[in-house]
């Protein structure tokens, strides 16, 4: 398809325009003719900057998945804290436009924001992490995030219970577990993290204490 001379929107705006078509309409609502509508512009003008839909969607993803800032933390022995608050970030930027969370799962972002990833090894050498840990680490982390914040956003808005279809007599176990629990959401996805982080270096160095062992026999 052939563009026009001169670009009638930039590449910026027609994202900010795909994420607030998303946001309103849902995801189903979004195509080229719709967003060219909503910018005032024929669909020619959206291929001076994008080569396709798919390409408009990357951007989308990429938006809202860098749109957390890095946590201001040192690299030290606390080092899983900065993991912490760098997938709560994430998870607000993917639960402040739900109908875009499945973008993700297609537009990954260690696919889109690589450099992160490179930012957050440095990190994790810096705090004297194995370097054979560093892959299982991040992802490890991306799953969790993006797969506990795909399935809160895809939750209808407003439902607040973990377990929101028990039935107190048929599943009485449940209910008593669900009583018990007193973190929120976000709590729980914290503590999800925390246990994930701190399971690897236990694992690891129980590994380096056998080893160390067998060597000494």
């Amino acid at each position: 398809m052939p563009r026009p001379s001169k670009p009638l929107i930039s590449r910026a705006a027609t994202v900010a325009a795909s994420i607030e078509i998303i946001d309103s309409e849902g995801l189903d609502a979004f195509s080229m003719p719709r967003l060219a509508k909503h910018l005032g512009v024929q669909a020619p003008s959206l291929y001076h900057h994008f080569a396709d839909k798919s390409e408009i969607l990357a951007a989308v993803a990429r938006s809202i998945a860098g749109a957390g800032p890095m946590p201001r933390r040192r690299p030290g022995p606390d080092w899983p804290e900065f993991f912490v608050t760098l997938g709560l970030n994430l998870r607000k930027s993917i639960l402040r436009h739900r109908n875009a969370a499945p973008i993700l799962i297609q537009y990954l972002p260690r696919d889109l924001l690589i450099g992160t990833y490179e930012e957050t090894a440095q990190f994790l050498r810096a705090s004297g992490v194995p370097l054979h840990l560093h892959v299982r680490i991040l992802d490890g982390m991306e799953r969790i995030t993006i797969g506990a914040a795909l399935t809160e956003a895809m939750r209808p808005t407003g439902t607040r219970a973990i377990f929101p279809n028990i039935d107190r007599e048929m599943q009485p176990t449940l209910a008593e577990a669900i009583d018990a629990n007193e973190l929120t959401s976000k709590q729980l996805f914290e503590e999800m993290i925390r246990c994930f982080l701190y399971g690897v270096m236990r694992e690891a160095r129980e590994t380096a204490s056998v080893e160390t062992s067998e060597v000494s026999a």
